[in-house]
């Protein structure tokens, strides 16, 4: 699984980035993205998930927080 290391970066920029990295990879294909505690855990997933994109778990480490988000499959 391909990881996105967002560690000390700003909201909304955090967001952004994410969503051109998951642009970027197949539909299905799972990022996992690392996230400072505070508003970035509790901004980027809510905001992934009205545009559109299936947030898979969210799960506390050691100081941050990793977030596995993936782009739905395409519609025939």
């Amino acid at each position: 699984m391909e990881t996105l290391d967002l560690r000390g970066t700003p909201c909304p920029l955090n967001f952004v980035r994410t969503k051109l990295r998951l642009q970027q990879l197949a539909p299905q294909q799972p990022l996992e993205v690392w996230l400072d505690a505070g508003e970035p855990i509790e901004q980027v997933p809510d905001s992934l998930r009205m545009a559109g994109y299936d947030v898979l778990t969210v799960e506390p480490r050691h100081e941050y927080f990793a977030l596995q988000v993936q782009r739905p499959a395409e519609r025939p």
